[in-house]
């Protein structure tokens, strides 16, 4: 089933319609859809789709041919018939598309370019040779993150300014990812999303018909379940040492978010250990913070951004042992009570998506630019604070959220926290918004009335106006 991409498509059909040479360079992590992309763009179009594969350049040169030939002569892929270079298949694709538009998808490329190191350099030449007079629009796809940014995308490599456009394709938004789970709750939707994260192949492996306790069992619990397997398998194909990449990710799971507190864990310097940590924030397994509207970064922390990885990271090593022999009833009744704090910080992510609606859709107070947490010191009360959602849109005007996400109902004192915190700052207008799982005291929503900058907003208001999902 294919949900979701709209403005990636619409974006891809633009370039299609404008009937000259595009280049469209696509990249994003494995798992995330990519291929699912180019595949529902391509329908009812005159398309050449071709996948690199791990192997020589021979072999990968044998299949361009072959779905190169089979599009304009109709033998099919099987029948043996070559170019004698991958130049004379590029030329060939460039020379078809001179009169009619033809879409040429190079699914994969990092395997082609690296079975070929002439192959970038050869493309860059047919490209300035043929764009002024080629109707062709190709797209070079890729999951290497490293490679098609170092590869293509920089300044270096011998493509660089030579696409038209270029879209990283990310997860899915919480939205997005309800649209899959149409038979849960609005709950279980967020505890799906929760737990496996908007990257399309892993919402696969949930069952909307069967319960999250089921789906955390079948999967995460369950040893010959691929997502078990997930996070070894994905990092041995992205990186070299995967041992001690695990090894950070694990460190920040267990709680150590600096620096020094990571490279302390894993028993490396902190110049070898940023090395791995930045492989970890382009492959977007890592996020890095620092409070918002600061520069410093001495104040810099490491969170798992992913959640398929936070869930496994926090719950599966530690219990491999039980999951082996089969125990995952034992397990779950283990993880079962973590999970309400688990969620905290997922509701806070589905809470910055609903400001992010709020935006784009004119119903925000404040036109911000982006959004942070912000943590420090508060003088007044001598002692740290956080914000967990800040965001700004001149000098004179900023909003201040908290996120809870607890079954009992959200009072007073929380807003007067909040009110407190957004003190530490001079901003002249000052908007307040309270998100909460269970609701809101009448104490708590009597006073944000009063004051007239509060908002106060449920998950359930999330739901049903910035989801528009009603079950």
């Amino acid at each position: 089933m294919f949900i979701g991409r709209e403005r990636e498509l619409e974006s891809l059909n633009a370039l299609y319609n404008s009937g000259k040479f595009e280049f469209v360079v696509l990249y994003g992590r494995r798992r995330v859809g990519k291929t699912e992309l180019i595949k529902r763009f391509i329908e009812g179009k005159n398309a050449v789709y071709f996948t690199g594969v791990e192997s020589n350049a021979r072999q990968n040169l044998e299949n361009l041919s072959g779905s190169i030939i089979e599009y304009f002569s109709g033998f099919s892929k099987e029948a043996g018939i070559s170019f004698s270079s991958f130049q004379e298949a590029l030329e060939t694709a460039f020379r078809l598309a001179e009169k009619d538009r033809l879409i040429l998808a190079v699914d994969e490329y990092p395997y082609v370019a690296r079975a070929y190191k002439s192959f970038a350099s050869t493309l860059q030449m047919i490209i300035d040779r043929y764009k002024d007079r080629s109707k062709l629009m190709l797209i070079l796809c890729g999951s290497s993150m490293s490679y098609m940014e170092d590869h293509v995308l920089a300044y270096k490599a011998p493509l660089y300014g030579r696409k038209t456009a270029q879209i990283k394709l990310l997860p899915f938004s919480f939205e997005e990812t309800c649209r899959y789970l149409k038979n849960y709750s609005p709950l279980e939707k967020a505890l799906a999303y929760g737990i496996m994260g908007g990257t399309p192949q892993y919402l696969m492996q949930m069952d909307d018909k069967r319960s999250i306790e089921e789906n955390i069992k079948n999967t995460y619990l369950n040893p010959i379940s691929s997502i078990y397997e997930e996070p070894t398998n994905l990092l041995k194909q992205e990186v070299r040492e995967p041992a001690i990449y695990s090894a950070v990710i694990t460190a920040i799971a267990s709680g150590a978010s600096r620096m020094s507190e990571i490279s302390g864990k894993i028993g490396e310097d902190t110049n070898k250990c940023s090395t791995y940590i930045k492989s970890l924030l382009t492959l977007g397994i890592v996020r890095k913070e620092i409070p918002y509207g600061e520069k410093s970064s001495k104040k810099t922390i490491y969170s798992i951004d992913d959640n398929m990885f936070r869930f496994w990271y926090r719950f599966v090593p530690e219990n491999t042992s039980l999951i082996a022999r089969g125990a995952a009833d034992i397990v779950y009744k283990r993880i079962e009570p973590q999970l309400s704090d688990y969620m905290g910080k997922v509701f806070e992510e589905i809470c910055k998506q609903y400001l992010w609606k709020q935006l784009l859709d004119g119903r925000s107070p404040v036109e911000f630019n982006s959004l942070g947490r912000w943590w420090g010191n508060d003088p007044v009360r001598k002692c740290q604070a956080e914000i967990d959602i800040m965001g700004r849109e001149d000098k004179d005007t900023a909003l201040f959220a908290e996120c809870k996400w607890t079954n009992e109902k959200t009072d007073l004192s929380v807003l007067e926290t909040l009110m407190g915190r957004g003190e530490l700052f001079s901003y002249k207008k000052k908007y307040y918004f309270l998100f909460s799982k269970s609701g809101f005291t009448k104490g708590c929503a009597e006073k944000a009335k009063e004051l007239g900058n509060v908002s106060l907003v449920t998950y359930g208001d999330i739901v049903k106006k910035s989801i528009n999902v009603i079950k």
